[in-house]
């Protein structure tokens, strides 16, 4: 198993802030459908094949978790940077 943490600046005050533009960039990053979204209140839960986690808003920073096993741990390095890039692109 493999896991993966990215913590990235943002200028947003708060996960409603950052909503919408993490949403867009996720949609970008994996499209068709491959990873699922679903906000859980402040949370955006994650999962597709082999994958669990979730984006987090915590002082100043977008925090993003995740539980990788096969598939998606022989992908980690792509999951990472589209990950990042998404959340790097959301953060403003």
């Amino acid at each position: 198993m493999s896991d993966l943490r990215i913590e990235i600046d943002t200028e947003h005050q708060s996960m409603d802030e950052a909503r919408a533009g993490l949403d867009a960039a996720l949609k970008a990053e994996f499209p068709g459908g491959m990873l699922q979204r679903k906000w859980d209140g402040d949370v955006l839960r994650l999962s597709g094949p082999g994958a669990d986690g979730n984006i987090i808003y915590q002082n100043g920073q977008l925090i993003g978790v995740a539980s990788l096993k096969p598939p998606a741990s022989m992908m980690k390095p792509m999951i990472e940077k589209k990950i990042t890039d998404a959340m790097t692109k959301a953060a403003g």
